[in-house]
């Protein structure tokens, strides 16, 4: 399962800001999209709030890649 390694630069990202800066989608509004159709889970649990606040030590899971979070060093 590839894994991807994401770090903060502030408190928290918006999910859907998340898979557009991750590569996962093109655009915010594609993340919101890939977010209403269930196919996104944080931590272990399908997530449908769009822009829900993802913070530091989250994992999103998009079909067979996990995103983990981590804050600024």
């Amino acid at each position: 399962m590839p894994q991807i390694d994401f770090t903060l630069d502030h408190d928290y990202v918006e999910l859907n800001q998340l898979l557009k800066l991750t590569g996962l989608c093109d655009s915010g509004g594609a993340g919101k999209a890939l977010v209403a159709s269930g196919a996104v889970r944080v931590d272990g649990a399908v997530e449908l709030r769009k822009t829900c606040k993802i913070r530091a030590g989250q994992r999103v899971s998009l079909d067979d890649v996990d995103i983990d979070v981590h804050g600024a060093a």
